[in-house]
């Protein structure tokens, strides 16, 4: 996985004034489809599972900030280091899901009395629990890929004190769920890369949407000053 402020080998870095071609959504696609393989392949013994995601999720977060992923001595550092932690976070995630599955598959077929409506309120709620466990996995990347109960509670409050961001992210967990019915299998894997990514773009838009609220603009539009991309090697002028 490459950087997308590194410039080739050999060459003058350029200030594009933060523009970017298709080269860039090319390469950042083949990063986030690479992420996705290997966060299923670290999540096939299943207790792994929440290892694999926070340390993925914690490569996203190093991305979406500084524009590079981390390297592969640090995230496999991450992973062995969150792997017992995470089990009982897997075995928690792999019962609930389970079980809301069952719930569902019952109702559908009328083995459980309530009718569509009960069917509904089921699939919200697991829906619901889908875009609180997103969260989670964003804020467990905010902290090194580790500490699932410290990212359940500020993901709690997260969710409480920001219900429009909650809705988003359930949106996110019910779209890719779709998306993954959908496609063939073997384009699953590379779904759930861009789905880390969605959750944390969602999340970073909700959080400097709601910081922007309430505070009024300035009403001199000259003394506002464009920031460029990250040039390496340059200074910037005044």
């Amino acid at each position: 996985m490459a950087s997308r402020a590194e410039p080739a080998s050999g060459a003058e870095p350029v200030d594009t004034g933060g523009r970017r071609d298709w080269r860039d959504v090319a390469r950042d696609a083949a990063d986030l489809a690479l992420l996705g393989i290997l966060l299923t392949l670290a999540s096939a013994p299943l207790l792994t599972a929440a290892a694999a995601a926070g340390t993925a999720s914690a490569a996203v977060h190093d991305w979406t900030r500084t524009g590079s992923w981390p390297s592969a001595r640090t995230t496999v550092r991450r992973f062995g280091r969150s792997v017992l932690p995470g089990v009982p976070v897997s075995l928690l995630a792999l019962a609930g899901a389970g079980l809301l599955a069952a719930d569902l598959a019952a109702l559908a077929t009328g083995r459980v009395p309530g009718g569509p409506a009960a069917l509904l309120v089921t699939a919200l709620i697991a829906a619901s629990l889908a875009g609180y466990a997103g969260l989670v996995v964003v804020e467990v990347g905010g902290n090194g890929g580790g500490r699932w109960r410290a990212a359940a509670r500020s993901a709690a409050r997260a969710c409480l004190d920001a219900p429009t961001r909650w809705a988003a992210l359930t949106g996110v967990v019910a779209l890719a769920g779709l998306l993954a019915v959908l496609v063939t299998p073997v384009a699953v894997p590379i779904l759930a890369g861009y789905t880390v990514a969605a959750l944390h773009a969602v999340t970073v838009r909700r959080s400097v949407s709601a910081t922007t609220v309430g505070r009024p603009r300035l009403a001199d539009p000259t003394i506002r000053r464009s920031v460029s991309a990250v040039v390496v090697g340059r200074r910037e002028l005044p």
